[in-house]
């Protein structure tokens, strides 16, 4: 009778599956995407990403998403939209300077404000939403982008875009309501796909489900030995809370996010043909839409063998094999420290001989049979000049 009259409805409630928060990082380097603009373009790999983040959200009404760029010269939110600071008067008088995310109703930080989709009856009103404010924030990041800053920076700020997903998956996760009935309200123009709203009521602090949050990282550019250390610090983060950091490596050789993978506990995989990039919506939707939960009961694909362990020195920003390491700081260094200072806390290292090259030490000999009398000694001497019973010659 309970379940008729719908009673039991907050025991059922505890049967639900945890909301999941999907990061996505997408690497938008126009260096990269031009050299794959033959079997890949840009604009069919983000109509593939977009199914991918539809079939998330419909996986679950409380799922939630998030796109960082990562672009040539900056990081970027491409969803939801970040709205600029707003001066909020409080009862003292005090005003707040919180940023506040937005699904994309509300101006963008340097392309002005994106509009509101318009209703169509032929497309779920969520998804289009999430659509709209996703592509009028990367045509924005795209026509604000100069040439001269591409051409200065030809790599991708993929250390920013990591700490501001770490940074948003804090946020989230502190924010989550302590129900999971986030369903997307019709009736309310600023409802937001996924449920990305944060809320600042303090009775709605804690979840007893929880939130589970994932990194997947789409990229097209080789090693960043340059952001080391800010991507290994990120990393190790991710490692520390929890955190699994997918990398679908589209172009390049990306060691650093292939240690990410591997560390984290995420899903590394390369798509390095033409034929497999042609079926990248595949892969996302078999390999990388299972949640953390999920994938404690499958067979995950990956490259999990082989993975290249080696660094890059702090000096020259090299990936060395065998190096020099502060026993202070952990700093990695390709070459012997001049005057024997580490370079980024100052200590002073004793480097011994280390830096010169090692003594030959000499073979050591065989031990041969003794030679006599140009005769070789078998155990029983030969006589010289006769024995017993042989006459002397005269």
């Amino acid at each position: 009778m309970n379940a008729v009259d719908a009673t039991d409805r907050a025991a059922a409630q505890q049967d639900l599956e945890p909301p999941s928060l999907l990061t996505i990082i997408l690497d938008t380097n126009p260096h990269a995407w031009a050299l794959l603009a033959d079997s890949l373009p840009l604009s069919k790999a983000i109509a593939n990403l977009l199914v991918f983040i539809n079939a998330h959200l419909a996986i679950n009404h409380a799922n939630r998403v998030a796109v960082v760029a990562s672009h040539a010269e900056r990081a970027e939110w491409l969803y939801p939209t970040p709205s600029p600071p707003k001066a909020t008067t409080e009862a003292n008088g005090v005003a707040g300077d919180d940023v506040n995310m937005h699904d994309g109703h509300s101006g963008a930080g340097t392309g002005g404000p994106v509009q509101a989709p318009p209703d169509d009856a032929n497309k779920y009103r969520p998804f289009a939403q999430l659509e709209h404010a996703f592509l009028s924030n990367l045509r924005n990041l795209m026509s604000s982008t100069t040439p001269d800053a591409i051409s200065s920076s030809p790599s991708t700020m993929l250390a920013g875009a990591l700490t501001r997903a770490l940074a948003f998956i804090s946020k989230q996760s502190a924010a989550v309501p302590t129900t999971t009935s986030t369903q997307f309200n019709y009736s309310d123009p600023s409802s937001m796909a996924g449920g990305n709203e944060v809320t600042t009521d303090p009775t709605k602090s804690a979840s007893s489900l929880g939130l589970s949050s994932r990194i997947l990282i789409l990229s097209v550019s080789g090693d960043l030995a340059d952001h080391y250390i800010e991507i290994m610090n990120s990393i190790f983060a991710c490692q520390r809370l929890g955190i699994p950091i997918d990398v679908l490596k589209l172009a390049g050789d990306p060691v650093f996010l292939q240690q990410a993978a591997d560390t984290t506990g995420g899903i590394y995989m390369s798509l390095s043909t033409p034929e497999a990039r042609a079926g990248l919506l595949q892969y996302l939707m078999f390999a990388y839409l299972p949640d953390a939960a999920a994938r404690e009961h499958l067979i995950t694909p990956g490259e999990g063998e082989g993975v290249d362990f080696r660094a890059a020195c702090f000096c020259h920003k090299r990936i060395v094999d065998i190096g020099y390491v502060c026993s202070i700081c952990l700093s990695i260094f390709c070459e012997p420290l001049k005057e024997s200072q580490c370079l980024l806390c100052g200590s002073h290292l004793s480097m011994g001989n280390f830096g010169q090259r090692p003594a030959v030490v000499p073979k050591p000999k065989k031990k041969g049979k003794k030679k006599v009398r140009g005769g070789v000694e078998s155990g029983a001497e030969t006589p010289a000049s006769g024995g017993e019973g042989t006459p002397a010659p005269g």
